[in-house]
């Protein structure tokens, strides 16, 4: 099962990815994750990207065709993956269509996260991350026994730049202007599927589920 989940920052992608990967045994590919960790490492294209993020703009797509192009060639891709993050722009998607062509791969579905801006500035704003372990919290949803201390280090909790409420804003017109058209590029090619990106996660879950049933992917 090959599939991309397509939605706009706060969509709730990165969430189902997660339960999906566990539930199916196929990898989670998240760009945002594979970027941060070159951040924290300090590395070249973690630093050249660092620039864009903190402003909630897009990472240039040579660098992220390139990182994702690499990652699907790793043996445990083999049977299957879930793009979380990419592609962003349709120029990403062609390069993506193109990697995946070498590889005698073809895309099996694109899910798009249909999402309102209020749910999306909601739950963006409200998230925290622990400075020392990484694990993700939310002032509504998930929230930490202790205000600005993680559970499970005791380390301190922090808003990352580009989830700042004027930061989130933006990124949202940046997905309206650059990644929306994902929607019709894939719509034309017949694998779009359109879900509610302001379900809940269970809810959500049960309903791509079903989706996949259907299509005959599980």
């Amino acid at each position: 099962m090959k599939i991309i989940l397509l939605g706009p920052p706060g969509a709730g992608k990165g969430t189902q990815s997660v339960v999906l990967a566990r539930e199916y045994g196929i990898p989670h590919i998240s760009t945002g994750d594979m970027l941060r960790e070159s951040i924290k490492a300090a590395l070249p294209l973690g630093l050249k990207a660092k620039a864009y993020m903190d402003k909630g703009e897009l990472v240039p797509d040579e660098v992220v065709i390139g990182l994702v192009a690499d990652r699907i060639k790793k043996p445990d891709a083999a049977r299957g993956f879930i793009l979380d993050g990419f592609p962003r722009t349709v120029k990403q998607a062609v390069g993506l269509d193109e990697a995946l062509a070498q590889l005698s791969y073809s895309l099996d579905m694109v899910i798009y996260f249909d999402t309102s801006a209020e749910v999306a500035i909601e739950r963006l704003s409200g998230r925290r991350v622990c400075k020392t372990c990484g694990f993700n919290y939310h002032l509504k949803n998930i929230p930490p026994k202790k205000a600005g201390i993680c559970d499970k280090c005791g380390g301190t909790l922090f808003q990352r730049p580009d989830d700042k409420e004027d930061t989130v804003k933006n990124r949202l017109k940046v997905y309206e202007d650059q990644t929306k058209p994902l929607v019709d590029y894939y719509m034309k090619k017949g694998i779009l599927k359109k879900v509610s990106g302001d379900l809940g996660v269970d809810h959500l879950f049960e309903v791509l589920s079903k989706v996949f049933v259907a299509a005959k992917l599980v």
